[in-house]
């Protein structure tokens, strides 16, 4: 897969903002810029799989320079990602 700069940018910032809206309806943050990103990347993937293994069809595709990066399931599977991940680092209570 080959991208301009601006192919690139663009689907940093689009991955970003997808990973950024999953985080807040999980209501869990993982960090800033660069972890919204992450997860912003591994939501799509996560979505885009689930969607396919469902049979439920894409909806919502950005495509950049021809390839098609999925909206709805990147932020559904960025919420997914973002609430497994809070339930395997959820603070232990402390004994007294």
């Amino acid at each position: 897969m080959e991208f301009s700069v601006i192919g690139l940018l663009l689907m940093l910032l689009i991955a970003a903002v997808c990973g950024a809206a999953g985080q807040a309806i999980a209501g869990y943050s993982m960090g800033g810029l660069l972890a919204s990103i992450g997860v912003g990347f591994i939501g799509a993937l996560l979505g885009s799989w689930l969607a396919a293994n469902l049979g439920l069809p894409e909806l919502l595709t950005f495509n950049v320079e021809g390839k098609p990066f999925p909206i709805i399931w990147s932020i559904i599977g960025a919420t997914l990602f973002a609430l497994l991940i809070s339930f395997m680092r959820a603070p232990r209570r402390r004994r007294i």
